[in-house]
């Protein structure tokens, strides 16, 4: 089985590795039939195509940005930072094959059979290879006395969300319509108008105590999807660096150690495959990787300059507070 571990040793560039190991799966799934390979070389040249031709991501940055202008102008008393990513290659191998083994874990469950490839397939729809992230947050100069501090960002939050689905698509995107819509999860603070695009795991908090707000725009001009988070600055470092983010990995773990504990070996080779190869790239010792411009001290210092471990960085901006000793009104 071919996995993305067997090239990260020979000093390549990461689009040299991204373009190996995507033929030679495309090679594979020719030989062996498997259209799950080939999705997945599909997947990966997505990714190639990032990388290679981002001329309309200037466009895209470009208008994003707008919104960074006008929020500089309706509310220059928040700190806030714009950022935007292109996904990691180890993060999105890994979010590959966790779709594969939670749809298929999930099918069999529900069904007590395996589902076709059609079906699989029909699940590999990412739309968060690109991501663009607002953070904000309020001075505490600017709070009123009495007033809580998360509370305010909240409905800033909100507000700013609210006004984000229209102010893009006067820029040529088009908000889409959150696939698992529930009502009873959104905060009233979200206009009707704006509720159906929204994931809002601010109002209901993930397990792991993550929160965020997001939301998925089609790029009409670039011809791509591109995901939106909103987050408060205690939200995003919680998320970043706290608890949320080791809670995440090791709850992941242990939910795939469990499923494949319940779904033998040899039963499903798509299954297999998948958890294969996530346990490869959860066990890599990245101190030990050799890729251009990649070199990590250990599994915690990591120096990645090329997009193979952290997202690529396409748009940093960040606005400070104006009137530091000023109250709002």
């Amino acid at each position: 089985m071919i996995c993305l571990n067997d090239y990260l040793f020979s000093g390549n560039t990461v689009l040299k590795i991204l373009h190996q190991y995507s033929n030679d799966l495309r090679n594979g799934a020719k030989e062996s039939r498997n259209s799950i390979d080939l999705a997945h070389s599909n997947f990966l040249i997505q990714i190639i195509e990032l990388l290679e031709h981002n001329d309309f991501l200037t466009s895209q940055s470009q208008r994003i940005k707008e919104f960074y202008k006008f929020m500089t102008r309706e509310y220059p008393f928040l700190a806030f930072t714009f950022k935007g990513r292109i996904k990691s290659l180890i993060r999105a191998e890994e979010k590959f094959n966790g779709y594969i083994l939670e749809f298929i874990y999930n099918y069999y469950k529900k069904n007590g059979a395996f589902p076709s490839e059609a079906e699989i397939k029909s699940k590999l729809n990412f739309r968060d290879l690109i991501a663009y992230r607002i953070v904000i947050s309020m001075p505490v100069c600017h709070i009123k006395k009495g007033d809580d501090r998360s509370e305010v960002e909240r409905k800033y939050l909100y507000e700013i969300a609210n006004a984000l689905p229209e102010f893009l698509e006067e820029r040529g995107f088009s908000a889409e319509i959150f696939k698992h819509l529930d009502d009873s999860g959104h905060s009233e603070l979200l206009k009707d108008s704006v509720r159906p695009y929204y994931h809002d795991s601010v109002a209901t908090p993930r397990s792991s105590g993550y929160q965020s707000l997001h939301i998925t725009f089609y790029d009409n001009l670039a011809r791509c999807y591109t995901e939106v988070q909103l987050r408060t600055k205690d939200m995003d470092d919680y998320a970043e660096i706290g608890e949320a983010n080791h809670f995440g990995y090791e709850k992941s773990q242990e939910e795939r150690r469990s499923k494949h504990d319940q779904i033998p070996s040899g039963e499903c080779v798509y299954f297999d495959e998948a958890y294969e190869r996530l346990v490869k790239l959860q066990g890599i010792d990245l101190a030990k990787i050799d890729v251009n411009m990649f070199k990590a001290i250990n599994n915690q210092l990591i120096n990645d300059g090329c997009g193979l471990f952290r997202g690529r960085q396409i748009l940093p901006f960040e606005h400070l507070s104006r009137f530091q000793n000023d109250l709002i009104d």
